[in-house]
């Protein structure tokens, strides 16, 4: 009988070494899936859904486009600008995250220390029980899924070359500044600022740095903007309820570790949104007497994005009160300033990210800082003594310090997303020339959504076939329609 050889000692000890937790390996994998598909096929399945019906093609292709590009980016160089050694008080050194030496080791994320009198370091990096592998794209598909949340902003309307450019130069430019800064042990990190799974890092940065973009890429068409109904409103609820559930990784997989924490994360998280949903859902009836699924697919994200700062930090009922507000005030930002305010109609903001993210996100950083419970804060913040306003203590300073980080994100990317398209724009026109937005995906792509025509759209005998067009009328009738 044959005998199957050993495996060999020194095999067994470079894939299972004493540091790694399976468990804590496995889950984070886990989370790193689950926030891959909010984006895909999550977004590419919303976008492509929740725009009009020429646009179906061109909104999903943005998504899927950035998701492939930051990837490449990111193992690049733009990972350890991100999280790796100290360049700037903001910025970390650009480097390569690839090589089996690099990736097979213990994970770790410098934190340039927090030193105190006796010059002993509070926080000198952080290590999670896994490989630096799965660190690597766990922190990438968050690179990734920001720079789609962009693109909710400039759909219906950006050069799709001018797209290709931008995603790699807005990665390294202002995401990686605000992802070393809030994450990587920049100043923000040091100084005690909040930010459990991307509140700021994730969601400010990319609905100001939309906003910001659709200021400069300009307007769609005049009648795109005054009707622009989803093709599918079916794909869009299930594009929504991926980027729901995909959020358990996105929250869950933050503490580095398959530990309470993650568990409070996510029922957290949970909360927030339903709570949320259910107050923006009432809001609609209560106002326009129709309870609209666009809507409260709104509130749903509103939600996820408000208690994304303090997922980990606050407790349950803390949840619920940041539901309520994440249903309520992007609400009126959305349906009442916006409409009054001159700049807001100005700027096309196509799917509203500057309410449901910039609004939310620093609606959540501000809770968080009159509401992280100090017991839960003491294992997530780096200093020490951290905790909410309500909770007292120093806890008065924490709410100024998460108003002056949102400060800083929004500020960073206002200048950053401006000079970027501003230089583009010396190469490529940032936005579709007229005669393509209208017709879109075909023009744009050669390629249509569905194999349908109609809703105004020109009849063309040499795409469509011949010129009588057959169809059924109803009731078994047969209507030749002359074109």
């Amino acid at each position: 009988m044959a005998t199957v050889p050993a495996t060999p000692a020194y095999a067994l000890a470079a894939t299972v070494p004493e540091w790694l937790n399976k468990g804590d390996n496995a889950w984070q994998l886990t989370a790193a899936t689950l926030v891959g598909m909010q984006s895909v096929p999550g977004l590419v399945i919303l976008y492509g859904s929740i725009v009009k019906k020429k646009w179906a093609v061109n909104s999903a292709f943005m998504a899927l486009y950035a998701f492939a590009a930051v990837l490449i980016c990111w193992v690049g160089w733009a990972y350890r600008m991100a999280f790796g050694h100290k360049l700037l008080p903001f910025w970390g050194k650009a480097d390569v995250a690839l090589g089996q030496k690099y990736l097979m080791q213990q994970a770790s994320i410098p934190s340039s220390g927090h030193y105190y009198k006796n010059g002993t370091v509070e926080t000198a990096e952080i290590t999670p029980f896994y490989p630096m592998a799965t660190m690597v794209y766990f922190q990438f598909v968050f690179a990734a899924i920001t720079v789609i949340l962009i693109a909710g902003s400039l759909l219906g309307r950006m050069n799709f070359r001018a797209w290709m450019i931008f995603v790699p130069l807005w990665l390294t430019f202002s995401y990686t500044v605000g992802a070393y800064s809030l994450w990587g042990g920049g100043f923000l990190f040091h100084w005690g600022v909040i930010d459990y799974s991307g509140g700021y890092v994730i969601h400010v940065s990319a609905g100001t740095a939309g906003f910001v973009a659709a200021y400069w890429v300009g307007p769609r068409l005049t009648k795109d903007r005054e009707r622009f109904p989803p093709n599918n409103i079916l794909l869009t609820l299930t594009g929504a309820g991926m980027l729901w559930l995909g959020w358990n990784g996105f929250n869950g997989g933050d503490p580095y570790a398959a530990n309470i924490d993650a568990s409070i994360a996510v029922l957290n998280t949970n909360i927030c949104a339903a709570t949320s949903l259910i107050v923006w859902t009432i809001l609609d009836v209560t106002f326009f007497n129709k309870p609209s699924v666009i809507g409260a697919v709104q509130g749903m994200i509103t939600g996820l994005v408000c208690i994304t700062p303090g997922a980990g930090v606050v407790q349950s009922w803390a949840a619920i009160v940041m539901g309520i507000c994440s249903g309520s005030i992007p609400w009126f930002t959305m349906m009442v300033v916006h409409r009054r305010s001159t700049l807001l109609q100005k700027v096309d903001d196509t799917l509203g990210v500057f309410h449901t993210h910039t609004v939310a996100g620093v609606l959540g950083g501000g809770l968080t800082g009159l509401l992280a419970e100090p017991v839960l804060t003491s294992y997530f913040v780096p200093v020490t003594g951290s905790r909410g306003g309500f909770y007292g203590g120093v806890g008065g300073g924490q709410f100024g310090r998460q108003i002056a980080g949102a400060l800083f994100i929004i500020g960073w990317n206002i200048v950053a997303t401006t000079i970027i398209l501003l230089a583009i724009r010396l190469f490529v026109p940032l936005r579709m020339p007229d005669d393509e937005l209208q017709v879109g995906d075909d023009a744009v792509h050669g390629e249509e959504a569905y194999a349908l025509w109609g809703d105004g759209e020109k009849y063309e005998a040499s795409r469509h076939g011949n010129d009588d067009i057959h169809h059924d009328g109803g009731n078994g009738r047969k209507v030749t329609v002359q074109v």
